[in-house]
């Protein structure tokens, strides 16, 4: 019995979700950019033609298959229920077990993509802005909540990308009590701390911040009315003073 050569997997029913998988796989490995038709096409084992047929374009396929890995407006209520206190306790801890958990891959896929499509940015703003840090921050603080939201915002993508796409190595061996412990005092401030007030136009800066310190030597020492910290500078010789052994 001869047997036949593997083929391209036909136009079936489970033909969508092999290929919603392996889009998926691929879109949180090598990010956006790196992705095709043809290169999903090829792991899934169909005609990129079918891919088409069911996504569309590549945009369309990305938006298709990376979802949220969890529900926003479960997730805001299960951090600001309790109330205030240890608030950014809660969000640090819900940040990090969604940074280290399974579903780990779709976040980093958006944030990859989102670096170079605009699609996939937006995705991201949406996240961040309407469906659960913006809400959060307008819950707690009427004071500037889209500024506080924002500030979150680069925190956790910063993380994500630090942690889970660039590697660094203290982040990646820190284990989740240790990171929370680290960023939930933060989080707590940029939910409800004292964001500062800018500067008004024409104020002097407080000594010691936004000036460089004074390298005057000449200053005065402290506890000698008049005295100088200045170093002496020796006086030049006098030509007609005599030195000694000449007359």
């Amino acid at each position: 019995m001869s047997g036949g050569r593997r083929g391209r997997r036909p136009g079936g029913g489970d033909s969508r979700e092999v290929i919603a998988a392996a889009a998926r796989r691929q879109f949180a490995a090598q990010g956006y950019p790196r992705t095709s038709i043809r290169s999903v096409a090829a792991e899934a084992g169909v005609d990129p033609r079918l891919v088409q047929h069911f996504f569309g374009s590549k945009q369309e396929l990305f938006v298709s298959v990376v979802e949220l890995p969890f529900d926003p407006a479960e997730a805001f209520e299960g951090i600001l229920g309790p109330g205030v206190e240890g608030l950014g306790e809660r969000l640090a801890a819900f940040v990090i077990g969604t940074l280290t958990g399974p579903e780990v891959s779709v976040l980093t896929g958006m944030i990859r993509a989102a670096t170079s499509e605009e699609q996939a940015a937006a995705m991201v703003r949406e996240l961040v802005s309407t469906r659960l840090l913006g809400p959060l921050a307008a819950r707690v603080s009427a004071d500037r909540p889209e500024l506080r939201a924002s500030l979150l915002a680069a925190q956790v993508v910063g993380l994500q990308m630090a942690r889970n796409v660039v590697g660094l190595p203290a982040l990646v061996e820190a284990d989740h009590d240790e990171l929370v412990a680290a960023l939930g005092p933060l989080f707590q401030h940029l939910l409800t701390g004292d964001l500062g007030t800018p500067a008004q136009a024409g104020d002097r800066p407080r000594a010691g911040y936004g000036e460089p310190a004074s390298t005057d030597l000449g200053a005065k020492a402290p506890g000698r009315r008049g005295a100088s910290t200045a170093l002496a500078t020796p006086a030049a010789p006098n030509p007609r003073t005599p030195t000694a052994g000449h007359p």
